[in-house]
């Protein structure tokens, strides 16, 4: 899940690892959106994790952080599934918009108005140069 998350890669949303709050540590968190994102293994279904797990989601909540939690097989076998939940969860708590060649639409037409638009002519060799430094 790191590989996802890690230098914005999951549509620009900067997430850290191993976050601390509070007496807790957050495997991946997301500050713009206050949302945490746990991955349980087999432990967590123990009835004594599950107390702990579910004292630690309240106080989270009054913090106004989000909770997400997959468990290691889901991510497993579900790997889209667990990207779009993600991806909603985000969206729902702090939207990016989404940059234009991912709307539908006619390939090199300008999202916003539905028109062609005309593509840039290359510079001539050196003039970039020149632009760039003034």
């Amino acid at each position: 899940m790191w590989r996802w998350l890690r230098d914005r890669r999951f549509t620009g949303y900067k997430f850290r690892r191993e976050h601390p709050v509070g007496k807790y540590f957050l495997d991946f968190f997301c500050e713009e959106a206050r949302l945490s994102i746990e991955l349980d293994g087999f432990q967590h279904g123990h009835p004594v994790r599950r107390v702990y797990d579910t004292e630690r989601t309240k106080f989270l909540d009054t913090l106004g952080i989000k909770e997400l939690r997959f468990w290691n097989s889901q991510l497993r076998r579900e790997r889209q599934a667990v990207r779009d939940s993600i991806f909603n969860a985000l969206q729902q708590r702090a939207p990016h918009p989404l940059p234009a060649y991912t709307r539908p639409g006619i390939v090199g037409a300008d999202k916003s108005l539905g028109e062609a638009r005309p593509h840039p002519s290359p510079l001539p060799r050196g003039e970039g140069e020149v632009a760039a430094r003034v």
